[in-house]
């Protein structure tokens, strides 16, 4: 009976610390993607017809992408540093723009464009999720240069920072205001 009970509690104790180790992902702890994305430069401004009486030529205009917004990253949970720019493409659409990142990989991150007050340390861990919120994807890598559309039906004048969000832990990586 002794000896059933041992290995009750080893097969018991292999399986907890296997479902752990799926849980947590420590390895990607150590282990780096780096993502280099070029900035976006969206469609060129309509064409146009200028009225005459000479016969009309299309013309555009020329124009490129332009930084509303933009901030630097605080750490939170794991050392994170960069910039982020909200940027304004020529066709009116919007993107998230990650500059220089560099932060710990982890499971489920996310980059988020929030409403919430950058705060540092650990009053700026859990803030994220208290307001509104739009999730723009999976983090594409914790290294470099990378881009994240903004929805269509999303107004983004409301929304005052990004997070690099650990959806499995509810935790900010790091997050930076929009100014």
């Amino acid at each position: 009976m002794r000896k059933q009970w041992w290995a009750a509690a080893a097969v018991l104790t292999v399986a907890v610390v296997a479902a752990g180790l799926v849980w947590f992902k420590p390895w990607a702890l150590w282990v780096d993607e780096t993502v280099n994305e070029a900035l976006p430069t969206g469609s060129a401004a309509p064409s146009s017809r200028t009225p005459s009486a000479a016969p009309s030529v299309p013309t555009t205009s020329p124009a490129t992408p332009t930084t509303v917004a933009q901030g630097t990253f605080t750490s939170h949970e794991h050392t994170t540093t960069g910039t982020v720019k909200l940027i304004r493409l020529p066709d009116g659409s919007h993107t998230v723009r990650l500059e220089n990142l560099d932060t710990s990989n982890g499971p489920d991150l996310r980059v988020w464009l929030t409403d919430a007050p950058v705060k540092k340390g650990k009053a700026g861990w859990h803030v994220f999720d208290d307001g509104t919120y739009v999730s723009l994807g999976k983090l594409k890598g914790n290294k470099g240069d990378q881009n994240y559309a903004v929805p269509a039906d999303v107004d983004p004048s409301g929304l005052t920072s990004v997070t690099i969000w650990c959806d499995r832990f509810d935790v900010s990586f790091g997050a930076a205001p929009l100014a």
